[in-house]
């Protein structure tokens, strides 16, 4: 089985729009600052440095960066059988 180490990277006030295929089969861990997930309906979960998600098939809207600082997620990702 192989596997692909994705960095994503969210500026200070910065969103990014949320698109379910990106995170397929991605287990995502928070780097560096501090994401907010806001979901279609408007509610928010806010994750720090060490979290670890599972974005894959949720009702989200976007990932927000509310912090004065860059968040990171890495997300590692399946590629092959």
């Amino acid at each position: 089985m192989s596997f692909e180490l994705r960095r994503i990277a969210v500026d200070p006030g910065g969103e990014r729009a949320y698109d379910a295929a990106e995170w397929a089969d991605a287990v995502v861990g928070v780097e560096r600052g501090e994401i907010v997930l806001e979901s279609v309906e408007g509610t928010c979960w806010a994750f720090g440095p060490g979290s670890v998600l599972w974005l894959a098939g949720l009702p989200l809207r976007a990932l927000v960066n509310r912090g004065a600082e860059r968040a990171v997620l890495a997300a590692v990702v399946r590629t092959g059988p």
